[in-house]
Parts: structure tokens; sequence; C-alpha cells
């Protein structure tokens, strides 16, 4: 029975979660057609499987209770999407933002101010609508925004945490930092030459 109503439970963001997938996809589309411009390199997504979720309440020591789940853990459905620019993450984190059944929980900007071994991504919790038989339920959905060289790092960060079991050592934290350093410098060339290519086009939106 316990087993589901957990079931259940994760059903909750199964629905929530294509209710803002298609929303980066819209604006994509909308970019192209209009702009001739794709900002989006690409889009993922998960909910997190009951297996991961149960293990999360044990680290972080939430009361296992659904309404207390549902108040801890803000990233049980998430979504990331992945830019060519800095200046495009932002973008479209407005526009997503902007939307009206979009309701922005909270923002981390990791972009601005980076974590102290040199993680960089734009975080959102949203709440959106989903209408079940049993009524409205507003499901928070974590997204993510982060340039490909962000990605890239996080991505080769979280396979050395996996392999070390989270015990790092210090020389490979400190080279993993340098990589993040020389991942922002690259960011930050790719968009000035970004700028240079594309310039200022009579009739069209600065991108």
């Amino acid at each position: 029975m316990m087993r589901d109503e957990f079931q259940r439970f994760l059903l909750e963001y199964q629905f929530g979660l294509p209710e803002v997938e298609t929303k980066p996809g819209i604006l994509r589309d909308e970019f192209l057609l209009m702009h001739d411009y794709n900002p989006i390199e690409h889009v993922s997504s998960r909910v997190k499987t009951a297996d991961s979720l149960v293990d999360k309440i044990s680290r972080k020591g939430v009361e296992p209770s659904f309404d207390a789940i549902r108040a801890a853990i803000t990233d049980i459905a998430g979504i990331r999407v992945t830019t060519s620019f800095t200046k495009d993450a932002y973008r479209l984190f407005d526009l997503l933002t902007q939307q009206d059944d979009i309701t922005v929980r909270e923002v981390k900007d990791y972009i601005a101010r980076p974590k102290a071994n040199g993680y960089k991504s734009l975080h959102v919790i949203v709440d959106v609508p989903v209408f079940l038989s049993t009524g409205r339920v507003d499901v928070p959905v974590e997204v993510q925004f982060r340039t490909i060289a962000m990605d890239f790092w996080a991505s080769l960060e979280h396979k050395i945490y996996y392999k070390y079991d989270r015990l790092v050592p210090d020389e490979l934290l400190a080279e993993l930092k340098d990589a993040a350093d020389t991942a922002a410098e690259l960011d930050a060339r790719m968009e000035r030459l970004h700028r240079q290519i594309r310039g200022p086009r009579p009739g069209v939106v600065s991108l």
C-alpha cells in the first residue's frame, strides 16, 4: 500500500515535468523561425527514481511524510537547458520565468557567484500547475541553465566525485577548480567571437 502511495506521489512530478519541458522547445523553435538563431544546444530532463529519492530523504534527515518531502526536496523533477553562451542562459531564464503559469519559488545564480569548487550554473525552482482528477497540484520543477563548457565541467566533476565516493584528493580538487576557470575563460572568449561574427543587423533583436 505504501509503495502505491509513493508511486502516486512521484506521478505528480512526472506529470509536472513535461508542462515545463515543452517551454524551452517552443522558445527554441520561435528563435529559429524569427531570428534564424538557436540559443539552446539541448534539453534533458529526469524525475528522481524512488531509490534516489529515499537516499536523499535519509541524507537530509527529512521527515518521511509526503508533505515534508514536498517542502524539503525541490529537485525531484529536473530539467537542464544547455545553451551556447552565458547570455543565452540568462535570456532563456527571463523568458521562462515571465510566463503566466510559472511561479518562481527560488533562484540560485551560480554563474554570477560560482561555488567554491568552480561549479557554475543558473538554478531556478518553479511551480507549475498540474490538474489531476483530485484537483490542482502545484508541482515544483528545478530548471538548470548552463553553457556547454559549464555542462562539460559539471559532468566531469560528477564522475570524479562518484569514483572517489566524494572523498576527492586535494590535488584533484585543485585541478578541477583550474579547469573551471579555464571553462569560464572559454565561455567569455566564445561569446566575444559570437558578437563579432553576428554583429548588429537591421531589424533584428540583438542576441
